[in-house]
């Protein structure tokens, strides 16, 4: 038995002579199914993706969280976070997250918004188009072109604290004479 395919201008043909509707369609190759690839967060660039190896958790979108994290491996934030954030190893702030943190970490990733201190043993990274009010503290920094960036910054490779120093002071207040 075979099967056929009807074309576009055949129905009306086969309704004008009183013929019976049914149509056969001949079955079609369905490819095998594949198992599904591993997706990429959001907004994150294939360069960072490679160095920061595998993600270990994920804050998503529309997420709220307050107090105080601590983790190992990576962690990729997209929602909201306030509190403290304290690891060795790399954080992701996603672009639509909005953090509002003293942040310590071994790498720091910025694409959304972060309201405080970030310091970091390796590296800080500010990707189009992070928000960040604070002060920054790494021995490598890297801020890309649209970044909007109020604070200050210190490029050093020994964290203050190991040298007996307070972590990310504010600078002193400027004094006016009367």
């Amino acid at each position: 038995m075979a099967f056929f395919k009807k074309r576009r201008g055949d129905e009306d043909e086969e309704k004008a002579a009183g013929a019976p509707s049914t149509v056969l369609v001949a079955p079609e190759r369905v490819p095998a199914a594949r198992p599904p690839a591993k997706e990429r967060p959001m907004a994150l660039k294939r360069e960072d993706e490679a160095r920061m190896g595998e993600l270990n958790a994920l804050l998503g979108q529309g997420s709220e969280f307050e107090g105080k994290l601590s983790f190992e491996g990576t962690v990729r934030i997209d929602g909201k976070f306030t509190g403290e954030i304290r690891t060795n190893d790399t954080l992701v702030i996603g672009e639509g997250a909005r953090v509002q943190a003293e942040i310590i970490a071994g790498s720091v990733m910025v694409n959304g918004e972060v309201q405080g201190n970030i310091m970091a043993k390796s590296l800080i990274e500010l990707h189009q188009p992070a928000k960040v009010r604070g002060n920054l503290q790494a021995p490598t920094l890297s801020i890309e072109k649209g970044v909007m960036f109020e604070g200050t910054c210190k490029m050093e490779t020994q964290a203050p604290a190991a040298a007996g120093k307070p972590a990310l002071a504010a600078p002193p207040p400027i004094r006016r004479e009367a």
